[in-house]
């Protein structure tokens, strides 16, 4: 079960990821977890097209607008905290989008190497 974590990929205190459109489990901006996270939304991506794509393909329509769980769906550009397995899953399949590693949780690095979300970071 996982705790709540505060703290980066690079050690650090954890940043917001975005507040427009509003992320994070806990609809806090941020990608931090606890228990009801059964999830794991702790990687803070930069949507591509291809990863939106990719992501409704294995059944996790990111771009789809719910209005009934006032979720704006997700667009390319746009910053979103991402379940871990999802985007280790969308690593290995060539169509990872971009990470923001100050915003994403150190969590995350139970199921991702350092060096891929490295190799895919933008600045914060």
């Amino acid at each position: 079960m996982a705790t709540r974590s505060r703290r980066n990929v690079l050690g650090t205190e954890l940043r917001s990821c975005s507040e427009a459109p509003l992320t994070g489990f806990y609809r806090t901006g941020c990608c931090d977890t606890g228990p009801e996270d059964i999830g794991l939304h702790i990687v803070c991506i930069e949507a591509t097209a291809e990863f939106l794509a990719f992501s409704r393909t294995v059944g996790n329509d990111l771009s789809t607008p719910m209005p009934e769980y006032d979720f704006e769906g997700v667009m390319p550009g746009d910053r979103w905290c991402l379940c871990a397995q999802r985007w280790q899953e969308a690593f290995e399949a060539g169509y990872a989008p971009p990470v923001v590693l100050e915003a994403t949780n150190e969590l995350s690095l139970e199921w991702i190497n350092l060096e891929d979300l490295k190799s895919l970071a933008v600045p914060f």
